[in-house]
């Protein structure tokens, strides 16, 4: 009689246990449906950011957004590969990182489907010099420093040619090279240096086009100190990015009214003094 007892109340553990087994099984596969389906929290969002600036900023949006009950989980990263990666596998829902040509060559590289959804900040290249107060003031044969790796080097002939300076020939696209100068009236030299190095030899040229980050390095000011600087519909403006199947949801929307709020532009503009530009 009592074997008979234990094994029924046995039976009926097991049977408990299959039971609440069967329903985090099930209520688990309803998460990871709605997970493949795009589907994302109206209220919590995970948004990937490399250190620095963006973080920085992404940290305020973090405050104002909960103040509308979105709860934004800040995810930081170390280099520009991880976060477009952590992106697609729906490790995060969002990420603010890259420009929109870097962003159009990681998806042609490695077939993924992520797609912009809004404009965030521009980190702009500057033309420098400690000879002249104007590109136009640029003389005949002026020796002009850029860099010399081929992104950065594209982008600083891009930007000579926004100011003026030179024209290139149709279809050389974001990354042209020296060889795509196609007018060059006032016969310009180009000087291809370490990026890096463009501030440190300034004094030998008579302007040259430094990234931010070498600029602020060496003291500059981009708003200030540049004698031509990107624009705001820069081609090289800093995006939000998601995944296609989940770029009209609203949640997203609630994150890009929060960003590009007059209170981030505000908190943008007082604490980088111009060296990085609200380009919503």
């Amino acid at each position: 009689m009592k074997k008979w007892l234990l094994s029924s109340l046995f039976i009926l553990v097991i049977a408990a246990l299959a039971a609440c087994g069967g329903g985090s099984k099930e209520e688990a596969s309803g998460d990871k449906d709605e997970k493949a389906e795009g589907l994302l929290s109206d209220s919590k969002l995970t948004v990937g950011v490399t250190a620095g600036p963006h973080e920085q900023v992404l940290e305020k949006v973090k405050e104002l957004a909960a103040e509308k009950d979105l709860d934004i989980e800040v995810k930081v990263f170390t280099d520009y590969i991880m976060p477009n990666i952590a992106l697609d596998e729906k490790d995060l829902d969002l990420n603010v990182f890259q420009t929109i040509p870097y962003l159009e060559q990681f998806n042609e590289d490695r077939n993924l489907e992520l797609v912009e959804v809004g404009k965030t900040l521009t980190f702009p290249m500057g033309i420098y010099s400690t000879k002249v107060k104007d590109v136009k003031e640029l003389p005949k044969g002026a020796k002009l420093g850029l860099p010399n790796d081929p992104t950065n080097g594209g982008r600083a002939l891009v930007l000579f040619e926004s100011a003026g300076l030179i024209k290139l020939k149709d279809g050389s696209g974001n990354t042209p090279t020296v060889k795509d100068v196609e007018e060059n009236k006032n016969n310009f030299e180009f000087v291809e240096l370490e990026a890096s190095q463009l501030p440190r030899q300034l004094d030998e040229l008579d302007a040259a086009a430094i990234n931010t980050n070498f600029a602020i390095e060496h003291g500059f000011k981009p708003a200030k100190d540049s004698i031509f600087i990107e624009s705001k519909d820069s081609p090289w403006v800093n995006v939000v990015a998601s995944r296609a199947e989940s770029k009209d949801d609203e949640a997203i929307q609630k994150f890009l009214d929060v960003y590009q709020s007059d209170e981030v532009k505000q908190f943008i503009d007082e604490t980088f003094e111009g060296s990085v530009i609200p380009s919503w």
